[in-house]
């Protein structure tokens, strides 16, 4: 559970953007002691209108930026932008070990293993595509800092392309899953620009959160 504070980056009559401190839910989970989320926090400083104001998730262990709706109708016409890929992310991310090319994009179709929860695998025939950009920005110290953009939005996609060796074989520093991290490990992966079509105003809104590490 983290006990940093939810941090209110922008909210107006319609919705609000946050920065979601890595450790805490997006959402309520199962169970009393799965409730500190990013929702619940939400809730308890805007009089929100709708019971599930999320459009999107962010993983446990990430940081950084979600758009949470306040309406009905900015929940139905955000989460058809995220439908239709118009809504815009970059994360930032350090992964264990040197990667040794600029950029590129990686394609890779997979699905959860119902035998081992959460875990994701590749999966050629019966799974979902993904589609990640990527581009180095930095090597130190046997790491790479390299900046994601997520075209689609399969379940711990970037951890899995990061990770597998048919993407980058480089996990995220911190990914107790797919790398060397240990159980309650900071994962170093950041949601850090957010970019949609206002609700109300149809015009693009862009967001940036500075990287905690």
């Amino acid at each position: 559970m983290s006990q940093q504070e939810l941090v209110i980056v922008y909210a107006d009559a319609h919705l609000a953007v946050i920065e979601k401190p890595g450790g805490l839910l997006a959402v309520p989970g199962r169970g009393p002691d799965r409730q500190d989320c990013a929702v619940n926090r939400l809730k308890t400083i805007f009089p929100i209108h709708i019971n599930q104001p999320s459009v999107h998730r962010l993983d446990m262990a990430t940081s950084g930026l979600m758009v949470m709706a306040f309406t009905g109708e900015a929940h139905r016409i955000l989460s058809k932008q995220f439908a239709e890929r118009r809504v815009e992310k970059k994360y930032i991310a350090l992964l264990e070990g040197v990667v040794t090319a600029e950029s590129g994009e990686i394609t890779l179709a997979f699905r959860l293993d119902p035998k081992n929860r959460p875990w994701q695998v590749y999966d050629s025939v019966l799974g979902k595509t993904g589609i990640t950009r990527w581009q180095r920005l930095e090597v130190c110290a046997g790491t790479t800092r390299v900046e994601f953009v997520p075209l689609t939005g399969r379940t711990h996609q970037l951890r899995l392309h990061a990770a597998h060796e048919l993407g980058l074989g480089c996990p995220i520093v911190g990914d107790s899953l797919y790398g060397a991290g240990q159980r309650g490990d900071p994962m170093l992966l950041h949601a850090a620009e957010l970019s949609f079509l206002h609700p109300e105003s149809g015009k693009r809104t862009t967001f940036s959160s500075r990287v905690p590490f």
